[in-house]
C-alpha cells in the first residue's frame, strides 16, 4: 500500500523552500530518518520519515517551496505503522500533537543592514521547552537593542552561541528538537552525540580524528541531518567546504571529506578595529598603530568605557568617512514666514496634541528637492547607481545611549501633522531602546538637525549606502539685503549639505541647496 508522506507542523512559515533531499527513489527508510532539509528566513529544520518504508515517489525537487501538509514523497509501507493506526489518515497533514519528530537549527532572521551585532543575554538554556515567538537571546547594535524570538516551539537542544559573540542574519545560534522529539528531549535530555568509543571508532575508520573547533562547526552552513552525520564521523564542519548553493554544506561534501577527498574551506579575513588596527583597515587602507600613552603621568585621569552602542557607532562613521569622499556645500535659508506659518499652524492643532517642528516642512522640502535633482536620492552598487522612486527621510534622533537615525517612510504621501506624530512616536521608541530594525532601515536621504542645541555650520557624516546628507542648525536673525540699500532683518537657517563626490559634483550640489533654500522661504513652490 502506498501512503503519501507530507510536511508536518512547522509553525507559522509556509512556502518554505527545500535545499536538500536526503534519499532517492527505491531507498530503504526507518522511522526518524531525515527526508528532506527546509529552510526559512529563521530556521533549517529537517523532515523526518513519520514511519519506515520504501521511497517510491518522491514529489519535490531542490528549489521547490512547501507548507505544512505539502505531499513530499510516497513510501510503500514496509515499515513501523503510523502513530495512530486505528484511525489512519494518510492523506491529512499530521496534527500538531503528533507530528513527526524534528530539528531545527534557529538563526538569525533578518536584522536589516546590520552585521556582527554582538549578543548582550540569553534567555534560555538547554532542556528548555520554548513557544513560537518566545525570546530566545538578546542583540545590541548601534543603534537598538532587539531580541531574537523562537521561530517556533521545541526543546532546546544546543546554544551554539555565548554573551559577547557577534552574530549577522543567518547565523545559527541554537539548535531545538521539535514534535515527538521534543517530547522525548523533554523527558529524557537530548543526546550529547556519539558516545567516545563511537567517535573513536569513526575517526579511526575515516582518518579525520583531532578535536572540532566548536565555534566553526556552529557558523558552518549545514542542516541538522548533515551536523549529525558530521559529529558521527568526527568531521569538522568548519572545515569542510560545501558544494551546495551558497556554500552550504551536503551530506556527500562530509562523506568525501572523511574519506581525505575535501577541501578545507578558506579562513575569514579579519577585519581591522577602527582603534588600534593594524595592517589592511576598512576599504583597503592602511592604518597606522594606535599610539600607545600612559596619560597618567602627566596627571590625574579618569577612564570611562563607551558604551557598546557608541563603540558600533564609531566602526560604521569611520567606514563611511573612510570610504566615501566627502564633500560638504553650505547655504542658508530664510524661515521668517514658514516659522510664522509653523506657529499658526502649532495653535490651530494645540487640541489634538501634535507639535509640529520645523523638520517635517525641511522633509517635505527635501522630497520636493530629491525629486528634481535624483541622483541624491541614490544608492551606488558597483559602477551602478540605483536610483529610488520612493522617498524615505532619515533623522538623527538624539537618546541616552547615542544617536540613532528612525525612517519616516513615503513622505511624499503624508502631510506634515502626520508626520509630526510619526517623528514623535520614533523618537520616544528611540530614547526607550525600543526601535526595530526596520524602523531605522530603507532611507533615502537623512536630515541631521542641531536646531535645538546650536551652531552655525558643520560636515555631517553620509549615512551609507545613501549619497548625501543634510545637516541643519540653529536659526537665527540676520540682517538681509536685496538691493544693497534697504535691509531688514530675517529668520535664518544654516545649511549644510554633505555629499558623496563619486556620484555629486559641485554644481549639483549648490543647486540642490538653492532650490532646498528657496522651497523654505516660500513652502508655495512645492506644488510646482
Amino acid at each position: 500500500m502506498s501512503i503519501d508522506i507530507r510536511v508536518p507542523d512547522i509553525g507559522d512559515f509556509k512556502d518554505v523552500p527545500v535545499i536538500e533531499v536526503f534519499v532517492k527513489v527505491g531507498d530503504t527508510v526507518k522511522a526518524e530518518d531525515p527526508l528532506i532539509s527546509l529552510e526559512s528566513d529563521k530556521a533549517t529544520m529537517d523532515v523526518p520519515a513519520p514511519q519506515g518504508g520504501v521511497v517510491k515517489a518522491i514529489s519535490v525537487k531542490v528549489g521547490d517551496k512547501v507548507s505544512e501538509g505539502s505531499v513530499i514523497m510516497q513510501f510503500d509501507g514496509v515499515g513501523a505503522a503510523p502513530a495512530e493506526p486505528a484511525k489512519p489518515s494518510i492523506s491529512a497533514p499530521p496534527s500538531p500533537v503528533n507530528a513527526p519528530a524534528g530539528k531545527a537549527e534557529v538563526r538569525v532572521p533578518d536584522i536589516g543592514d546590520f552585521k556582527d551585532v554582538p549578543v548582550i543575554e540569553i534567555f534560555v538554556k538547554v532542556g528548555d521547552t520554548v513557544k513560537a515567538e518566545d525570546p530566545l537571546i538578546s542583540l545590541e547594535s548601534d543603534k537598538a537593542t532587539m531580541d531574537v524570538p523562537a521561530p517556533l516551539g521545541g526543546v532546546v537542544q544546543e546554544i551554539r552561541v555565548q554573551l559577547g559573540d557577534k552574530v549577522s542574519e543567518g547565523s545559527v545560534i541554537l539548535a531545538l528538537a521539535t514534535g515527538s522529539a521534543a517530547a522525548g528531549a523533554a523527558a529524557g535530555g537530548a543526546p550529547a552525540g556519539p558516545p567516545p568509543a563511537a567517535a573513536a571508532v569513526a575517526a579511526a575508520a575515516t582518518g579525520t580524528g583531532g578535536a572540532i573547533d566548536e565555534a566553526a562547526f556552529a557558523l558552518a552552513y549545514a542542516g541538522p541531518a548533515v551536523r549529525k552525520l558530521a559529529r558521527e564521523m568526527n568531521v569538522d564542519l568548519g572545515k569542510v567546504k560545501g558544494s551546495g548553493d551558497h556554500g552550504r554544506i551536503l551530506r556527500q561534501d562530509v562523506e568525501a571529506f572523511a574519506k581525505g577527498g575535501g577541501a578545507a574551506a578558506p579562513a575569514p579575513r579579519a577585519a581591522a578595529t577602527v582603534a588600534g588596527a593594524t595592517g589592511s583597515g576598512l576599504g583597503g587602507i592602511d592604518l597606522l598603530p594606535w599610539p600607545k600613552v600612559d596619560f597618567a603621568k602627566f596627571g590625574p585621569i579618569e577612564r570611562k568605557e563607551q558604551s557598546r552602542i557608541k563603540k558600533i557607532s564609531a566602526a560604521n562613521l569611520h567606514r563611511n568617512w573612510v570610504v566615501i569622499p566627502h564633500v560638504t556645500t553650505h547655504d542658508e535659508a530664510d524661515i521668517t514666514d514658514l516659522e510664522q506659518f509653523r506657529v499658526q499652524m502649532n495653535k490651530e492643532l494645540e487640541k489634538s496634541g501634535v507639535k509640529v517642528s520645523m523638520l517635517p516642512f525641511m522633509m517635505k522640502a527635501a522630497v520636493a528637492t530629491l525629486k528634481k535633482f535624483p541622483e541624491f536620492n541614490a544608492s551606488l552598487d558597483g559602477d551602478a547607481l540605483v536610483l529610488k522612486h520612493y522617498w524615505h527621510i532619515g533623522f538623527a534622533a538624539d537618546t541616552p545611549n547615542g544617536l540613532v537615525v528612525p525612517v519616516i517612510r513615503d513622505v511624499d504621501k503624508k502631510t506634515i501633522p502626520e508626520i509630526a506624530k510619526e517623528m514623535g512616536d520614533l523618537a520616544k521608541l528611540a530614547r526607550d531602546g525600543k526601535l526595530k530594525p526596520d524602523q531605522m532601515s530603507g532611507g533615502t536621504f537623512t536630515i541631521s538637525s542641531l536646531g535645538g542645541i546650536g551652531g552655525i555650520y558643520f560636515t555631517p557624516i553620509i549615512n551609507a549606502p545613501e549619497v548625501s546628507i543634510m545637516g541643519v542648525c540653529k536659526s537665527y536673525w540676520k540682517q538681509h539685503s536685496s538691493d544693497g540699500k534697504n535691509s531688514s532683518w530675517r529668520l535664518t537657517l544654516p545649511l549644510s549639505l554633505s555629499w558623496d563626490h563619486r556620484v555629486i559634483d559641485g554644481a549639483a550640489a549648490a543647486r540642490f541647496n538653492v532650490h532646498f533654500a528657496n522651497l523654505l522661504a516660500d513652502m508655495r513652490r512645492i506644488m510646482f
